[in-house]
């Protein structure tokens, strides 16, 4: 087949799956299949070699990820009923202040809390700072909408164990030790920098409370409060001994330092077996989840801690479904030959790839409205250019990662549960998290670059 007609085919199987889940509402895992079953028969693979591509590429990501996603997702399950969330921006308001409490809870969010899955954390955070809000003057809940915003999304695709993250990696064959050092490289001025230039723009005229936010009944002041004073449960459940908040956090910790060191013991070259094992990402996640479930064992009970594991697996079924399918569609894009094809038209002597990959992953971002999904297509779009653009495949994945952040819009989930527990008009959430999401994936791009000069 002709190199023409395999872009073509590719073209139409991406905009068939988009079609899918946007207009037709199929779910994105049977839109991704499908996807993948067009175009790996339109580009003459035939039926045998399309069906052993899609299962290939299904049963490499779940080797690469599976136990890490679920092992993210069952210590994030069990710091949810620990009322960690809670604990920690109430401690982080008493450490930094209102006025620096936008940033420090950005941060905190997207380098420690990604083991909670997006909708939970959301879910929790999100009244936590609606009650934060009044303490920073006319502006709180602008400014706390949109820190919540930057955090979280930015903490999906740069952070390990967030799900793009360790879609990203697997996908794109990234070691997750390096992936965890480069992210927070580039994670941390991308969060700081962007909460300050939307800061900028909402307090020099930009945000109108009048319009932009939700006038505030009497019964959510009252419930604000009660979520100021220990959390979205607080009016209803009784108090449970409280572990002391470091110790809650200690086994996640220990387990990202773990991953750390051995991606610095593979820089200089340091060989140690019990070290090599210890540090690998499955073992040290393992380790994180073992000693996390002792805390909760001995603050929750062990009852509790089995409900908190049980809705934990629930939660990490669709997660891993969804990452497999994207191994799918990057199998099949691999088995086309589109790599060769592509890379054909990239330079690896300019920062140009890097910056077309950021597109890509835009354009794919506003056309299906998911970080998610968008980081996952457009890494396996982009799984087969990593041999022939020469750049490091960290870069690679950063940037597509950066641009799966641009413009999260009416399509997107999140965008609704932060105007409704943020208490903003859908004007105003399109300034704090569309424009602010979109900040961010812009600003991201600066660090990558710089990177890109190094490595």
């Amino acid at each position: 087949m002709s190199d023409t007609a395999i872009l073509i085919n590719t073209a139409v199987a991406v905009a068939a799956i988009v079609v899918l889940i946007v207009r037709f509402k199929f779910n994105p895992v049977i839109a991704l299949v499908l996807g993948s079953c067009y175009l790996g028969l339109a580009a003459g693979l035939g039926v045998e070699k399309t069906v052993e591509a899609i299962t290939s590429g299904f049963g490499d990501i779940m080797a690469e990820i599976g136990l890490l996603v679920a092992f993210g997702v069952l210590i994030g399950a069990v710091l949810r009923d620990l009322r960690a969330i809670e604990r920690l921006v109430d401690a982080l308001l008493r450490v930094v202040g209102p006025k620096r409490i936008p940033h420090a809870m950005a941060l905190t969010i997207t380098t420690v809390l990604q083991s909670i899955y997006l909708d939970v954390l959301l879910v929790i955070s999100g009244p936590l700072a609606k009650a934060v809000a009044p303490k920073l003057g006319r502006y709180g809940t602008a400014r706390m909408a949109t820190a919540l915003a930057i955090g979280l999304e930015c903490g999906i695709v740069f952070t390990v164990p967030g799900v793009g993250a360790l879609a990203l990696a697997a996908l794109l064959h990234v070691p997750l030790g390096t992936y965890l050092l480069y992210g927070l490289i580039v994670v941390i001025p991308t969060v700081t920098i962007s909460i300050s230039l939307m800061t900028f723009a909402l307090t020099r005229g930009w945000w109108k409370p009048e319009v932009d936010e939700l006038p505030q009944p009497a019964a959510e002041t009252a419930l604000a409060a009660a979520v100021r004073s220990g959390g979205p449960d607080a009016l209803a459940a009784p108090k449970t001994r409280q572990a002391p908040l470091l110790l809650l956090f200690t086994p996640l910790l220990v387990s990202l330092v773990l991953i750390a060191t051995g991606a610095l013991a593979d820089v200089v070259e340091w060989k140690n077996p019990v070290a090599s094992f210890l540090s690998s990402p499955v073992v040290a996640l393992m380790l994180g989840l073992i000693g996390t479930c002792f805390v909760g064992r001995k603050y929750l009970g062990q009852s509790a801690v089995e409900e908190s594991l049980g809705r934990g697996l629930r939660d990490s079924g669709p997660i891993l479904l969804l990452n497999g399918v994207g191994g799918c569609l990057a199998a099949v894009i691999s088995q086309a030959g589109l790599g060769d094809i592509l890379g054909e038209y990239f330079s690896a002597n300019t920062w140009a790839p890097l910056l077309l990959v950021w597109f890509m992953a835009a354009a794919l971002h506003v056309a299906v409205g998911s970080v998610t999904i968008s980081a996952i297509t457009s890494a396996g779009l982009l799984a087969p250019l990593v041999p022939v653009l020469g750049l490091n495949p960290v870069l690679i994945a950063l940037a597509a990662g950066a641009g799966s952040l641009f413009m999260v819009h009416l399509t997107s989930n999140t965008f609704w549960l932060l105007q409704s527990l943020l208490g903003q008009t859908t004007r105003g959430t399109l300034k704090t998290c569309s424009a602010g999401v979109s900040v961010a994936s812009v600003v991201a791009m600066g660090p990558i670059l710089a990177l890109s000069l190094v490595l």
